[in-house]
């Protein structure tokens, strides 16, 4: 019982960034606001929703996997109360946003896709009805020894294709 008051207590204090995040002006430029762990530039927002412990003393399947599947039912349950607020997201497969198999070699995927796409495979997305912008919901880690992050990213709606 316990687990779940915790669960829910951190699935209201992520769902308030979230919903910040839908508010919130797009800064004019790349940058950290000066609170909270976000960053955003023109069109988009990315927060970190909640990280694990880092994995530089200890990398054992065990550590890792326990680790990875709290940020999991963190995510299912933002997913279920979105989904109700919202209707199913789209799973969108970040691989393509890699620009490997793009024709110019010179691609680089606008942000935010192009940070989720160098930490997450795939990521759920929303399209708040009325607001030109894009929800996305997406665990990450930047290299084995860094934290899973939960991450939310807001973009504009035309920087997402679909």
């Amino acid at each position: 019982m316990a687990s779940r008051h915790r669960s829910t207590g951190f699935t209201e204090a992520q769902l308030s960034i979230i919903d910040e995040l839908g508010v919130l002006p797009f800064p004019e430029q790349e940058g950290r606001p000066g609170t909270g762990g976000g960053w955003g530039g023109p069109g988009y927002h990315v927060a970190v929703l909640r990280q694990s412990q880092d994995f530089w003393d200890d990398r054992s399947d065990e550590i890792v996997e326990a680790a990875e599947k709290e940020l999991e039912a963190d995510l299912d349950a933002l997913v279920a109360v979105l989904t109700a607020r919202w209707g199913a997201p789209t799973t969108v497969d970040l691989w393509p946003y890699l620009g490997f198999d793009h024709p110019d070699p010179e691609f680089t995927a606008p942000e935010p896709l192009g940070f989720l796409c160098n930490v997450a495979g795939r990521m759920q997305v929303w399209r708040p009805p009325s607001s030109g912008r894009w929800l996305a919901l997406a665990i990450g880690q930047a290299d084995r020894e860094l934290p899973f992050e939960l991450l939310a990213a807001m973009g504009e709606a035309s920087s997402l294709p679909g």
